[in-house]
């Protein structure tokens, strides 16, 4: 996708946070020309001494992304607003059904060449208690458990829509991103540091997917270079329980894993009382999220072989991932 002799303008909205601003470094990498939209009001901490060109807008605003995209032949839409609690569900719609909205429609009046809309494993169905999902696994809205699910959801409906158009849209799924940069941190980032924080006394019988950030981030690079316009691609790797992943930073750290398996009635009991108090009594993000708690209840266990034998997705071990996130967030000053 790269002119003769020119180097191609790639278009990254979330490059401040944790997966974007992966994906703006390999790009810098593969010797891109990378347009970074950005919120007057965001952190550029994750830019720092980056070669990039910084564009004032907002995905919420569509007259403020003309001028932005203007330029540029790919763009990848990594920006979302991505809780498992949510004071405001307004807010979360606006950004993550809307903004998907405005990105899709201005990158149709510009002609964008091919779009990269970053979507999640959590809009595919899920298998109880049998092989792990992947991109043809049944999946309805009323699956959907929270604000965060269900706008994603439709965000990915919205995307297809305009594949319906004609815009060349390519959708990425990513499982369970971890490694550095992850400033905010995520849902998933937060166990680690809690984990650090020596605050995990017991653990539910879960699992998730995890995949080193990295790899995400070149997955998104090669969708745009190799993906199938209209289709889906999970970009996971490894399907872990959650002690397993608990006893694997236990073995990097030397911390104890915890050891006692909370019941699934004590878990959801605790997220009711902690959300209702913390939450909405004290307006305070709950340790416990009912939403996080809800979904522990599914083993998020996915397979990836289609962007393995599709894009060629690299498969880094997990635990130097989760290594360079301790480190990270260590030095970051998340741990104290």
């Amino acid at each position: 996708m790269e002119s003769a002799g020119l180097k191609m303008k790639a278009f990254v909205t979330g490059a401040t946070g944790f997966v974007g601003s992966h994906l703006v470094r390999v790009l810098l990498d593969r010797g891109f020309e990378v347009v970074c939209l950005a919120r007057p009001s965001s952190r550029l901490d994750n830019l720092f001494n980056l070669p990039v060109e910084i564009r004032k807008g907002d995905i919420r605003d569509p007259s403020s992304l003309l001028s932005a995209m203007k330029g540029c032949p790919v763009a990848y839409h990594c920006a979302a607003d991505y809780r498992l609690w949510c004071p405001d569900p307004g807010q979360m719609e606006a950004i993550n059904i809307e903004g998907t909205r405005n990105i899709m429609e201005t990158a149709y009046s510009l002609g964008v060449e091919r779009v990269v809309y970053t979507s999640t494993v959590g809009c595919l169905g899920l298998n109880r208690n049998g092989p792990p999902a992947d991109e043809s696994t049944p999946v309805s809205l009323r699956q959907m458990i929270g604000h965060y699910k269900r706008t994603k959801f439709l965000a990915e409906r919205e995307a297809e829509r305009w594949i319906q158009k004609g815009l060349p849209v390519v959708i990425v799924n990513p499982s369970t991103p971890v490694g550095g940069y992850d400033v905010k941190p995520t849902p998933t980032g937060k166990i680690i540091v809690d984990f650090l924080r020596g605050k995990m006394f017991g653990y539910v019988d879960t699992g998730m997917n995890l995949i080193d950030v990295r790899d995400v981030a070149e997955g998104h690079l090669l969708a745009a270079e190799q993906g199938r316009i209209g289709e889906k691609y999970i970009l996971g790797h490894q399907n872990l329980l959650l002690k397993e992943i608990f006893d694997r930073l236990s073995r990097l750290t030397g911390i104890p894993s915890p050891r006692f398996q909370v019941p699934a009635w004590l878990a959801m009991a605790f997220a009711h009382l902690d959300t209702f108090w913390t939450g909405r009594i004290r307006h305070r993000e709950p340790l416990a999220p009912l939403e996080g708690v809800r979904m522990s209840r599914y083993k998020m266990w996915f397979d990836s072989s289609k962007a393995r034998r599709e894009l060629g997705l690299p498969q880094s071990p997990v635990d130097g991932a989760l290594a360079r996130a301790v480190t990270w967030f260590r030095e970051y000053g998340s741990v104290r």
